[in-house]
This record gives structure tokens, sequence and C-alpha cells, in this order.
């Protein structure tokens, strides 16, 4: 078997591949990189050793996974034996309805029109900020923030 009970550490990198949270280890090493790791609430690096009883945070793919060692893999192992290595401790992923989709023009429309623009613009900030009227949001209140039109000529 691939497990590693004499040692008593593995790489963090190469456990949270071993366990498949990540499809590679390259990736599971530049989420250790980019911070996206963390044992036991601390941010690591890619060569940190793990024990059975650590709390490894990843996120990745848009959510956060918290999983317990409970077993030390060094190589890859399948999905079977890879869910006995570690305990599930992660919030359920958000349901699909939640997930705004992303609004798509026809192939072919051709280049969007100024109206067009900015209705993909208003939509984008109310999905960024959830709910109209929170800063960030675009809305009849907040497009003339700076006072009226002074007219033609008149720089601002």
């Amino acid at each position: 078997m691939a497990s590693d009970e004499g040692t008593g550490t593995v790489r963090v990198d190469s456990w949270i591949w071993s366990v498949r949270l990540t499809k590679t280890r390259s990736l599971a090493a530049s989420a250790c990189r980019a911070g996206h790791v963390r044992v036991n609430g601390e941010r690591v690096k890619a060569a940190h050793p793990v024990r059975p009883g650590d709390e490894v945070r990843l996120r990745h793919a848009g959510r956060e996974r918290v999983v317990v060692v409970s077993r030390l893999v060094r190589k890859r192992v399948g999905a079977p034996v890879a869910a006995e290595c570690f305990v599930d401790n992660s919030p359920p992923p958000p349901p699909r309805e939640e997930v705004l989709a992303v609004p798509q023009r026809e192939r072919g429309a051709g280049r969007p029109t100024k109206r067009d623009r900015r209705e993909l613009e208003r939509l984008r900030a109310l999905g960024a900020s959830g709910a109209p009227g929170t800063p960030g949001a675009l809305d009849a209140r907040t497009a003339d923030a700076d006072g009226p039109d002074p007219g033609p000529g008149t720089r601002r």
C-alpha cells in the first residue's frame, strides 16, 4: 500500500494531490504558493509536513475544502482509499441556482450596442455587489452623483 507510516510526515502538496483534492501535484504546489492552503490555521509552503490530526484548508475551484488528516499517503491512491485518508468537514457547496449565470451574447450577434453594453455593466455590478442600492451598484441615484450636466463646452 502507499501509506507512509514510518516517517510520520508527508509534504502538504503531495498529500493534497495523493488524496485527490487537486487534479495535479503542480496545482497543489501552486495553491500553496498562492496562499490557498492552510494547515492548522497557518498559511504554509508546499514542503510543509502534515501529520495525522492536522486540519488542512484548501481554497480550490471556487470553494473551500476543510479536511482533517486521518492517514498519510505519499503516492496517489484510488478514490475509495483516498476517502479513508481524511475526514471532510467542508461546508456544503452552494446550490446551482445561487450561482449567477453570466449573460451570453448570441454568436454572430456582432458588437454590442451602447445600450447593450450598459445593461451588461449594470448586471455585472448587481451581481458583484449583491443588491441594488448597495455601494458599487449602478442605479439612477448614483448615475448623477457629481451634479447636473453643466452644458456643452464646459469641462468637468
